[in-house]
């Protein structure tokens, strides 16, 4: 599990007493705490890996929108942080699938649910979701979905 990993990487930080990688676990640890606090007494029916690989790609997106903006603004001492905790977040994100393969998925979803209109595309994003969550930017494929669909 995702969530082992990131805690034994935390405790190994610790003995090293390597500050930076500490605190970078930290966060991811606070985080995915928090959404266990959000979804505690609710059946969501994810798999727990799902639920931290989508804890992680949000973490890494804020990221990188950070670094973006630091360095457009002259920060970077801020942006070398960002980038360093971006790189401690994606060591512990599951090999994403390439753009089209998730394509491909989408369409066999799309014919496995008998999706014709974008009246499903709620029942649609819910399986892919479901399935490939932990190996898929959610984000990126709503748009192929909307096309599929389209």
């Amino acid at each position: 599990m995702i969530r082992d990993r990131v805690k034994a990487a935390q405790i190994a930080a610790m003995k090293s007493k390597d500050k930076d990688r500490t605190a970078a676990t930290r966060s991811i640890l606070a985080k995915i705490k928090d959404k266990d606090i959000e979804l505690r007494g609710k059946d969501n029916g994810l798999d727990d890996d799902v639920i931290v690989t989508d804890v992680l790609q949000k973490m890494a997106k804020q990221r990188r929108e950070s670094i973006t903006m630091y360095s457009e603004g002259g920060r970077t001492e801020l942006a070398e942080t960002e980038t360093f905790e971006l790189s401690v977040i994606e060591e512990f994100l599951p090999a994403q699938l390439s753009d089209d393969e998730v394509k491909a998925i989408i369409e066999t979803l799309k014919t496995e649910i008998g999706a014709e209109s974008m009246k499903d595309m709620g029942k649609l994003m819910g399986a892919l979701k479901s399935k490939h969550g932990s190996q898929i930017d959610m984000g990126k494929a709503g748009a192929w979905v909307k096309a599929a669909l389209g």
